[in-house]
């Protein structure tokens, strides 16, 4: 039995030093990042491969803000491909979601066909022997012509084991997402902060995706401070316009569901059988449509790095500066008026 006591930092454990700028405009700043084999994206922003998240409508709209989506795979190969193919048909790029299980290789091959851009394999615990197989498989089909992103893990260990298995990009973060309860199901898991900043020492060439647990443009910068290259998100999103669902009129508002895809109820609607219960499905309240929040978002990240003097991500990591504080010093970084 090993005990580990040094200190794992969430994102409100920390704060950037503001530094000296130079910078007269956001305009001047460039949160573009490139992934092997695709163009360079000028929003570091992807959308989670969700069924209550990303379908066709989310895909374009994240594009065309200048980030990519990747389908979920909660769906038949043929509705999967379908989508990818419309999406590509309209000149935007999308990623798409596979598994590991039986058939993975075959929707993989139809997504490649039909226009995918690139192939996510979506497993919740990534440093496992089953995606060390399909990584081997996708390798041996399709060379380096086809970026592979795959996930989800939590130490340098796993991020260069993925790595050294074929992965282009891997999904850094296991249990900080809004709608997933897998620390509480399973006592396992780190802070997803703490896992961008161990996994970025890394002398692999694989990029990082910091995935869950970020609420706000603050925590992707302070995720791209630390050394993602991008971020994933997924309740940053939910409620919107473009998220697949319908908008529930209820006594509080319109809402739409938004649920993890370990919850009872998403594993009930894609396999029609629950297995173990690591997420939960909520109502969020509707946000209208997407495309104003990711100009938000962007608006923040490029006011982010002006903050530490910086005018595109590398440089941002180069110059960033953590300081620690308490909990009090969280409680003061939020907004915090009292009504009189």
């Amino acid at each position: 039995m090993n005990f580990i006591f040094a200190p794992s930092l969430s994102f409100d454990d920390v704060l950037l030093v503001p530094q000296y700028s130079e910078i007269a405009s956001r305009s001047e700043v460039d949160t573009g990042s490139a992934m092997k084999n695709l163009k360079k994206f000028s929003l570091p922003i992807i959308s989670s491969p969700m069924d209550t998240i990303t379908g066709e409508d989310m895909a374009c709209s994240v594009s065309r803000a200048g980030g990519v989506g990747i389908l979920h795979r909660y769906n038949t190969i043929e509705e999967q491909c379908a989508m990818a193919r419309n999406i590509t048909t309209k000149g935007q790029d999308v990623g798409a979601a596979i598994g590991v299980g039986d058939g993975f290789l075959e929707r993989a091959k139809a997504l490649a066909r039909n226009g995918a851009s690139f192939l996510c394999v979506d497993v919740a615990h990534g440093h496992h022997s089953s995606v060390k197989r399909a990584l081997k498989s996708l390798k041996d089909t399709f060379g380096d012509s086809t970026h592979i992103m795959a996930g989800n893990v939590a130490t340098l260990a796993a991020f260069n084991d993925l790595a050294d298995w074929g992965a282009d990009s891997v999904r850094v973060g296991i249990g900080g997402g809004s709608i997933c309860s897998t620390r509480v199901q399973t006592g396992h898991g780190i802070p997803t902060l703490q896992s961008v900043v161990d996994c970025s020492v890394s002398d692999r060439d694989a990029l990082l995706i910091a995935d869950g647990g970020i609420r706000n443009s603050g925590d992707i910068v302070k995720a791209l401070a630390a050394g993602a290259d991008f971020v994933m998100i997924g309740s940053l999103l939910a409620g919107t316009d473009e998220t697949p669902g319908e908008i529930l009129n209820t006594k509080e508002g319109k809402k739409k569901v938004y649920r993890g895809m370990a919850s009872k109820e998403a594993q009930t609607a894609w396999r029609g059988r629950v297995s173990s219960i690591e997420g939960v499905s909520h109502v969020v309240p509707y946000k209208g449509p997407v495309e104003e929040v990711l100009h938000d978002l962007g608006v923040g990240i490029r006011s982010g790095l002006s903050y530490s003097g910086a005018r595109s991500i590398t440089e941002l990591q180069g110059k960033a500066r953590f300081i620690r504080q308490t909990s009090a010093g969280t409680v003061e970084s939020s907004t915090h008026i009292k009504a009189r």
